[in-house]
């Protein structure tokens, strides 16, 4: 067999491995210690829902047969990129057997189909928390959700955390104030700052928003 190697596909040696595998161990443990209830989801999800939001069409691979028809109902499906539609889906599918406010975690495998680079891959294990709730949600969740994060990596040797905090409505109340009214395209675009550079989320916000070049460099200066 030649030899092939697949770019933003990591494969460990069995040290890189043990190292991976107490990292999980320890993440794992600190949120069993909080009440975190561990889940794995399905790796496939329809292509409707994960295209949903529009912009992960590129992102997004489809899973297909080699002797499929395309009027199979197995052709619209796709490999999930994060956790977050296959956690929705199944709270919406097993609501009936949770108890809520409803404390999960998961680690598991997810697959991205964008240009690999430093700290990023296509296939990658993401780790991640929720709290979810059947009518309001108690504001004490979203403390205890970064005391876990912080003390899950705060953890890991080598590791310096800081914690951003962030609330949507002080950006909404700015880009409004500065005249940019598509506060869901806005935050969309500068939210590729850190993939795409200063530059791009200019262009992006002047030739599909029709933003000026103050209004730009206003959501930027605000983005940090």
């Amino acid at each position: 067999m030649a030899r092939t190697t697949l770019s933003g596909f990591p494969e460990w040696t069995p040290a890189g491995r043990i190292v991976e595998q107490r990292v999980i161990d320890h993440v794992r443990r600190t949120f069993e210690l909080h009440g975190f209830a561990g889940i794995e989801t399905r790796a496939v999800e329809p292509l409707e829902e994960l295209m949903r939001k529009g912009e992960t069409s590129k992102e997004v691979y489809v899973l297909r047969r080699l002797q499929e028809t395309d009027d199979s109902a197995e052709s619209e499906l796709g490999l999930h990129f994060d956790l977050t539609v296959p956690f929705a889906r199944y709270v919406l599918d097993n609501a009936h057997h949770l108890a809520f406010p409803f404390k999960r975690y998961q680690i598991q495998k997810a697959w991205r189909g964008e240009r690999p680079q430093a700290g990023r891959f296509r296939e990658f294990l993401q780790a991640d928390i929720d709290v979810v709730g059947q009518d309001t949600l108690p504001f004490v969740f979203e403390v205890e959700v970064a005391i876990v994060m912080a003390e899950a990596l705060a953890g890991v040797p080598g590791v310096d955390v800081v914690i951003g905090v962030n609330n949507r409505k002080l950006s909404q109340g700015f880009y409004e104030a500065i005249g940019l009214d598509d506060v869901e395209g806005t935050l969309r675009i500068v939210d590729k700052l850190a993939k795409v550079g200063p530059g791009t989320v200019t262009e992006m916000l002047v030739t599909e928003l029709g933003a000026t070049g103050a209004q730009s460099e206003a959501a930027l200066e605000l983005a940090g």
